[in-house]
């Protein structure tokens, strides 16, 4: 018979180990002989990873489609401030990074949910009286979609269900279903600029809604609410004790004829978990540092959700450690003209598409308000010849060379988006050759009609 002897070796600050050896009494164990298994390889992909899809990526990497060779490409598809190099980010930015390298204070690691100074100066950036908030109140986490992912794990168990925007990021939809939550979606309305279908949405709650994501100002529609509106959105929520989770990711880039209001601010009940983080404000959307605002004023949420996140956390040990060190000069020291001459970039670009493409038959572009985007309406029954919006930009691909994301990325079929941070020239050339394109394939309403009929 064989018998195990069990030692325990530990030194100093290191942990104990477990060293379990086998004493032979006689009775020989055969490698791979164990009782009533028959060794063989099955390897086989996890149910979560099958459970993931990407529809951007599905449908862009579908599009087997080359670019006018005569045409330099002009991408307006990708949501990256720093592509064009004409959005750098502040020196300021950048010297407090270098500072914190150079001190070699910060190459360890962290506490998973981040320096407690760090989370200090994001409390201390974010907190005001409406909406007051502690270190506690912050998760640090490795850029804002890690926040999106700890919120949603933590909020919903696989078979409940959230509430998604439509036309909406598709992040949301990726995440929740390689958790086993389900999608729901509600709607926008482009006629009324991108506000809630607040009816439609109240009508998808039910008792395993886990909550609802409001994305504000917004990727793909470039539409920020109205403090109105969103205290709609707030009664909606309070009426069917649904907490929200909302991204903010383009919280603060606004244009200089509206205004942002976080929700949590105008939220005197509903528990709110806000998620943020350098990527889009400060244009350094690689340096991954993101977090999650925890708003529970009525404790609502109370231990167990706040356990939740730092238990999640400590699945990959916090975000980079080196922009956490950096995070408090960043926010700090970073000058309020960097913030201003951003916008004033955007705005103007904005202007410049909007008013191009509103000039263009069978497009109807919906004005934005903040954020890097614009969506343009494809009004399909000027153009017969495609079957959707993934077509017409594929075609405006081999035809033009310039590449708009079809809104079906999006949930919201016939429309495209254009992102607007490209430099003033290109955005020039790229709407020329747009209008170029619907010159060519336009069709009046008897051209369509003897088209149809043609088919």
């Amino acid at each position: 018979m064989d018998s195990y002897l069990i030692q325990v070796n530990g030194h100093g600050d290191r942990a104990p180990v477990l060293d379990v050896h086998l004493k032979n009494t006689g009775n020989t164990i055969s490698p791979g002989k164990a009782k009533g298994r028959k060794p063989r390889w099955t390897v086989r992909a996890s149910e979560m990873s099958k459970r993931t899809f990407n529809p951007v990526r599905a449908i862009v990497d579908s599009m087997k489609v080359e670019p006018n060779p005569k045409k330099a490409m002009i991408s307006l598809s990708l949501g990256d401030p720093t592509v064009f190099g004409n959005l750098p980010t502040n020196d300021e930015v950048t010297r407090a990074v270098k500072e914190v390298l150079d001190s070699g204070q910060y190459n360890g690691y962290a506490p998973s949910v981040g320096y407690q100074s760090s989370r200090e100066a994001v409390a201390a950036y974010y907190n005001c009286p409406e909406a007051p908030l502690k270190a506690q109140d912050v998760i640090l986490t490795s850029g804002c979609s890690q926040a999106i992912e700890l919120a949603l794990a933590v909020l919903a168990n696989p078979g409940q269900n959230i509430l998604v925007p439509r036309p909406g990021f598709s992040l949301y939809k990726t995440l929740a279903l390689s958790m086993g939550i389900e999608v729901k979606l509600y709607n926008l309305l482009p006629e009324k600029a991108w506000e809630i279908d607040l009816e439609h949405l109240e009508s998808l709650v039910d008792e395993k809604t886990a909550c609802l994501i409001v994305n504000n100002p917004s990727n793909p529609c470039g539409s920020v609410f109205s403090k109105s509106h969103l205290q709609e959105i707030l009664a909606v929520a309070s009426r069917q004790c649904v907490p929200i989770l909302a991204d903010e990711i383009y919280g603060d880039m606004v244009f200089a004829d509206c205004k942002y209001e976080p929700i949590a601010t105008l939220s005197t009940n509903v528990p709110i978990l806000s998620c943020g983080g350098l990527a889009k404000r400060w244009l350094v959307p690689g340096w991954r540092m993101g977090w999650i605002l925890i708003h529970d004023r009525r404790d609502i949420f109370g231990n167990e959700i706040r356990d939740g996140l730092i238990r999640l956390s400590q699945r990959i040990l916090g975000p980079c450690t080196i922009v956490q060190g950096a995070l408090e000069r960043i926010l700090h020291r970073t000058p309020p003209e960097f913030y201003h001459n951003t916008l004033s970039i955007l705005k103007s670009n904005a202007d410049l598409c909007y008013a191009a493409l509103s000039a263009i038959p069978g497009l109807q572009p919906v004005r934005p308000a903040g954020a890097m985007y614009l969506m343009v309406e494809i009004e399909m029954e000027h153009f017969p010849e495609f079957e959707n919006d993934v077509e017409f930009t594929e075609r405006l691909i081999s035809e033009q060379s310039v590449f708009c994301l079809p809104a079906t990325c999006f949930e919201y079929p016939n429309f495209f988006r254009v992102v607007i941070t490209m430099p003033e020239e290109m955005i020039l050339e790229a709407c020329s050759r747009i209008q170029e394109f619907c010159e060519m394939h336009y069709q009046g309403a008897e051209g369509a009609q003897d088209l149809e009929c043609d088919k």
